[in-house]
């Protein structure tokens, strides 16, 4: 089935930054797919194309990219007549297009955007879920399909708000729930005792969110923050049920080769800052003291050395994810599987920039006996398709944000009406959510 019309627009994300989506029209119909957009974002992350044009929206406009879809990839696609279902040679094609390692001639958000509506009409083409697709695309056709536990940001610091915490996003797993939508049930519980608690102790500002949907109390410290999320798990009635994860996106406080807790102040103390050996002593604390059974980028993806050394001790406590420092990168996985960094790849389809490369990474992590955590961006929009490749993947587990903000929400909807159509045919990972591939 044939591409017979592209085109892009621009639209807005859920921080009212321009995004791009774009539809593709085939004989099944239109279908459409929107970009997300990430604050904290590695350096070697492909390249988001913004206008710079001051004048408008504050440099942050994409149409150059838009431009890209509507004048170069669409003529292009149609030109080359290929079949949707063929997601490695529209993939390529594009990549090809562009010819950069990073994409930068195009930009990956106006790549990425044509190929996840590609994926769609794919799906639509076979007259079969998107998931079901992305699963024969990826070769993942293991039965039952598994519904990933969720990771829910309820509180949110570092350059995700605006409080003195360093720590960006402090999440809670619901490990203990017999299905997805019971595990939203309690996180939604949780949630809001959380948020009551926050705004009794810190003023009723407290209860704002941040850009995923997190409470953005005034704390100043990790326990300080870790005290109060454990409080709410335990009125809400959820111990030994609910656990918690943490990504402090340690590359954003990096400095001078050590780590700046107060970043946020200007005036900060050098004096103060926490090497790399100090730092993950403050983690094996923090482990030891709350019922913490993940940690993503607990070092900078500048301090390799860090991720080395330390890896051993700390993934004997906890899961340790690879966000950064590997950026859904294939060549860059595999270094860091040969440095034996982490046990699990965090996924973001527009770190990389098109899916077929997305599918890539997973199964690069998947050889290594790595777990894959599937994730949304802080700059989110409607879109709901990592849902379906979390599932199509079966990696088992999935960061949408907090239970809150529909464009979070939206991803949540979507696995629960997945869970609900599937029935028997899936299975919750739960506890096993590091286990994918013996589930």
């Amino acid at each position: 089935m044939s591409i017979t019309k592209v085109y892009a627009r621009t639209v807005y994300d859920s921080r009212g930054n321009p995004t791009v989506e774009v539809d593709i029209s085939t004989e099944k119909g239109s279908f459409r797919a929107i970009v997300p957009s990430g604050a904290s974002t590695g350096s070697l992350e492909a390249l988001e194309l913004r206008d710079a044009d001051k004048s408008k929206w504050q440099g942050k406009g994409v149409t150059k990219a838009v431009n890209n879809v509507n004048n170069i990839i669409g003529p292009a696609l149609i030109k080359a007549d290929l079949d949707v279902t063929d997601q490695k040679a529209v993939d390529k094609l594009m990549i090809d297009l562009d010819g950069t390692k990073n994409k930068e001639n195009l930009g990956a958000n106006a790549i990425l955007g044509v190929s996840l509506a590609v994926a769609k009409a794919g799906a639509a083409a076979k007259n079969i879920p998107l998931y079901s697709h992305i699963s024969d695309l990826a070769k993942t056709n293991k039965k039952p399909f598994v519904i990933p536990t969720p990771f829910f940001n309820v509180l949110n610091g570092g350059v995700h708000s605006g409080g003195a915490l360093a720590f960006q996003e402090f999440m809670i797993t619901p490990l203990g729930a017999p299905s997805f939508f019971e595990a939203v049930r309690y996180a939604s519980e949780i949630y809001h005792i959380l948020k009551s608690l926050a705004k009794e102790k810190y003023g009723l500002s407290a209860g704002n969110v941040g850009d995923e949907g997190g409470v953005a109390p005034n704390v100043n410290t990790p326990r300080e923050a870790l005290d109060l999320i454990v409080t709410a798990i335990n009125k809400a009635g959820y111990k030994d049920k609910v656990f918690i994860a943490l990504d402090p996106a340690s590359s954003e406080f990096f400095k001078d080769g050590k780590y700046d807790l107060d970043f946020k102040n200007p005036k900060s103390d050098p004096s103060k800052y926490l090497s790399g050996k100090q730092l993950c002593e403050l983690y094996l604390e923090l482990i030891n003291e709350y019922p913490i059974v993940s940690l993503e980028d607990p070092f900078s993806e500048l301090d390799w050395d860090s991720w080395s050394e330390y890896f051993p001790e700390l993934s004997k406590k906890v899961q340790i994810i690879a966000d950064d420092i590997t950026v859904t990168n294939p060549e860059i996985i595999k270094k860091g599987i040969e440095k034996k960094i982490a046990n699990s790849l965090l996924l973001k389809v527009n770190q990389i920039g098109s899916l077929s490369e997305s599918i890539e990474a997973a199964n690069e992590a998947y050889g290594a006996g790595w777990s894959v955590q599937v994730s949304h961006r802080s700059g989110e929009t409607e879109d709901t398709t990592i849902a379906d490749i979390t599932v199509g993947l079966r990696t088992a587990q999935l960061k949408s944000g907090a239970c809150a903000r529909s464009e979070r929400l939206a991803k949540y909807n979507q696995l629960i009406r997945i869970e609900d159509e599937l029935g028997t045919k899936a299975i919750f990972a739960g506890k096993n959510f590091q286990k994918s591939s013996s589930l």
